[in-house]
């Protein structure tokens, strides 16, 4: 039986070609932006009990810290496990709307004003971002096979320039 020498998967030309995509969309200024302002919102998420003022609602604080430092590793590393980022982002819109809910979740009487407050904005802004991300992570191109030729087209979607 003769052995037939296969290159890796890893050296496939459609990956490679994909990688090289995902490399390309990580370094826009859109990806950039929504990376930075996730880690912003997650450190913030995370010391938002101290800052604001509501550390004494101990369950509270600590839900934060852990979703907000949670947030921030799973938007924050955006631009070095692009290929990821779509179901990453989905996990840190869950967190962000969990956020929006945990006053009222988390047990002890910790829906007061300033919770409440900071949360709601805390945890819109994270999903809203987290939505950007996972917009960010599509594929741009919309490639198919012509029936005819069996020729890779590529046409833009909308939203491309």
């Amino acid at each position: 039986m003769a052995y037939t020498h296969r290159p890796p998967i890893e050296e496939h030309p459609d990956l490679v070609e994909l990688r090289a995509r995902h490399d390309r969309a990580a370094a826009t200024p859109r990806a950039q932006m929504i990376e930075a302002l996730a880690m912003i919102t997650g450190l913030f998420l995370a010391a938002s009990p101290w800052i604001v003022g509501f550390n004494g609602f101990t369950t509270l604080a600590v839900a934060n810290l852990i979703a907000g430092i949670a947030y921030a590793l799973l938007l924050g590393g955006l631009g070095n496990s692009y290929e990821r980022t779509h179901s990453m982002a989905w996990a840190a819109a869950a967190i962000g709307i969990w956020t929006c809910f945990a006053p009222w979740i988390v047990a002890g009487d910790v829906a007061h004003t300033r919770s409440i407050t900071s949360n709601l904005v805390t945890g819109v802004i994270a999903t809203l971002l987290a939505l950007a991300a996972a917009s960010a992570a599509r594929d741009r191109t919309d490639i198919r096979r012509d029936n005819r030729s069996g020729a890779r087209e590529r046409r833009p979607m909308a939203g491309d320039r």
